[in-house]
């Protein structure tokens, strides 16, 4: 059976990750695996990296935990999909730390600079962004077929990405200012925003990475 490898580095909200990609798998022919293990990574037919709290301390995990080379082989030869900070992890450098990224979509993350802004309702903007926002598809990709254009996903951040070539922007949101909340480069494909929280349209980003072929 066909392998996706949800990587377990200690960091990811994992559990329902799992439980989501799970759901869309029935039927596939892909067995979902959590997996801290480098073997089960370069085994597996694509790979999920998740990633939530502090971008330095999931670097260093993600090192630490003896994952990052098999993550980054992954990277170069399988569809793999970045969901929050593990789209974050793939630019080469991030204000947060200031800590580096694995380089794989060049690029930095920013920290939202939104002190004594107001929202259209008058009320300031919060740090970080928590909860549903509309995402704008910038560029036509297999992982969006039927979702439609400007859906809400759910979002928990204090950071964004900003790629240097725009061509990799896949996706954008407002939230004070116009930024970028999915990403895609080749076989990569990763958002800011939670598909597991997202409900339906969330599950269909998780489905046709099923069966996107790069």
């Amino acid at each position: 059976m066909k392998t996706v490898a949800v990587v377990d580095y200690g960091m990811g909200n994992l559990r329902s990750v799992a439980q989501a990609v799970l759901h869309v798998a029935r039927d596939s022919g892909y067995e979902v695996l959590v997996t801290s293990r480098p073997e089960d990574v370069r085994a597996a037919e694509r790979v999920v990296l998740p990633g939530q709290g502090a971008m330095p301390d999931c670097m260093r995990e993600l090192a630490d935990s003896g994952l990052r080379a098999s993550v980054l082989e992954a990277a170069a030869s399988k569809p793999l999909f970045g969901v929050c900070v593990g789209m974050q992890m793939l630019l080469d450098r991030s204000e947060e730390g200031p800590t580096d990224g694995l380089g794989l979509v060049h690029g930095q993350v920013l920290k939202f600079d939104l002190a004594g802004r107001l929202q259209p309702d008058g009320s300031r903007f919060k740090v970080p962004q928590m909860g549903w926002n509309q995402v704008f598809q910038t560029q036509p990709h297999p992982i969006w077929q039927g979702v439609p254009e400007a859906s809400y996903f759910y979002f928990v951040h204090s950071y964004y990405v900003r790629p240097s070539d725009p061509r990799h922007s896949a996706g954008e949101a407002d939230y004070g200012t116009r930024f970028t909340a999915a990403i895609a480069r080749d076989n990569i494909f990763a958002t800011q925003f939670h598909p597991e929280k997202s409900a339906d349209q969330g599950l269909a980003l998780y489905r046709n990475f099923l069966h996107w072929t790069p």
